[in-house]
């Protein structure tokens, strides 16, 4: 992709924000996704005339609710995107983000896929500076905390032709962001789907959209109606292998060394919390692999005791071990109890990396504020 100078965004700022009261209390109890900052970055993009697109009025405008009309593309076709990296506060009050170039590339693949415009990387980084630079007293500072930052991009032009819109706009909100499944960190228990798939065949499943969440809910319903937290899908057509959960990837590690994680097969979101572990699992001398892995692999793993843990990874929840899976046939219960020395490592080595404690030698860090 060309590379550009970012758009320089003009700040309207909100006159009435939170009170600081407000707003510590928020930040003494974060929950997950509950609470939003004051403000949100905007950019526009249109179509002239001359048939030619391009972006524009970048802003940061008090958070409020977006006036769309009834025929906007996105509420009929569904065509949007978004994204979730969080930023960090460090020891010495900055404030970093994570390897967001990465989710810049990823955003512009899912926009290719539903037929968006590209959004420039340095435009994607700078939205998010100019967001946390607005709201950093937003950013908490408590172990395991965060500021989740949520750019997406949404069809705005008002038809009705099945067609990709000419009128869009990109935004980005902010909440701060606790322990994803709340409480301490406790393996968690999966369902297994049997009745839905996530994405198929030359679908969105590589896309970070709405429609593959939305897909997802019936069996997410089903999950939590076993009490379990998380669902896992399957390729029914490929020896019923594997694919991720509803918001996460998934990993296994085995005795001799190795940790697999099920083959990027166009289905399968690519993760960039996946290719972190992927990266820091190589640099402690584990065997990676990204291939095929069954419903039966594990299920014979945990029993030979080849399979010694197995955890989710995402951004939301960074790194979760798996306590158990649930299947209409019975139950895979990981090995051993609570997280396992592997997933745990990588964790306190990721989270380190991101919160500034431990050495970043990959260069995934970016300074915001």
């Amino acid at each position: 992709m060309t590379q550009t100078a970012p758009l320089a965004f003009t700040q309207h700022l909100t006159v009435n924000p939170k009170s600081a009261a407000e707003r510590d209390a928020v930040l003494a109890n974060p929950g997950f996704g509950d609470h939003f900052t004051d403000h949100t970055a905007v950019v526009d993009y249109k179509v002239g005339a001359d048939g030619q697109g391009g972006w524009g009025n970048a802003r940061v405008e008090p958070y409020g609710p977006i006036a769309m009309d009834p025929a906007a593309a996105v509420l009929h076709y569904g065509q949007e995107i978004f994204e979730g990296l969080k930023a960090y506060r460090h020891a010495d009050g900055s404030v970093w983000s994570f390897r967001p170039e990465a989710n810049a590339a990823r955003f512009n693949t899912s926009a290719r896929r539903l037929a968006l415009p590209e959004l420039p990387e340095e435009t994607f980084i700078e939205s998010l500076r100019q967001l946390v630079a607005a709201d950093q007293d937003w950013v908490p500072s408590g172990d395991g905390e965060a500021l989740y930052l949520r750019p997406f991009m949404i069809a705005t032009e008002a038809f009705l032709g099945v067609r990709p819109a000419r009128e869009v706009s990109y935004r980005v909100i902010a909440s701060p962001a606790g322990n994803y499944f709340g409480g301490e960190l406790q393996p968690v228990s999966i369902w297994l789907s049997t009745a839905y798939a996530r994405a198929g065949e030359g679908g969105t499943g590589e896309a970070k959209c709405g429609g593959n969440y939305a897909a997802s809910l019936a069996a997410q319903m089903e999950a939590e109606a076993q009490g379990c937290k998380q669902v896992l899908f399957l390729d029914p057509f490929n020896d019923n292998a594997i694919e991720e959960l509803g918001g996460m990837n998934i990993f296994f590690v085995f005795k001799d060394g190795r940790l697999v994680t099920p083959a990027l097969n166009g289905h399968i979101l690519h993760g960039i919390t996946r290719s972190s572990v992927m990266q820091l699992a190589a640099d402690r001398g584990l065997k990676v692999q990204e291939r095929k892995i069954t419903i039966d692999e594990w299920r014979e793993g945990v029993a030979s005791g080849e399979i010694t843990e197995a955890f989710a990874c995402g951004t939301a929840a960074v790194i979760t071990p798996i306590g158990e899976l649930k299947t209409a046939e019975g139950t895979i219960a990981s090995p051993g109890s609570g997280a396992g020395e592997v997933t745990m490592a990588i964790r306190e080595q990721l989270l380190g990396i991101q919160t500034g404690v431990v050495e970043d030698l990959h260069g995934w860090l970016t300074r915001l504020v």
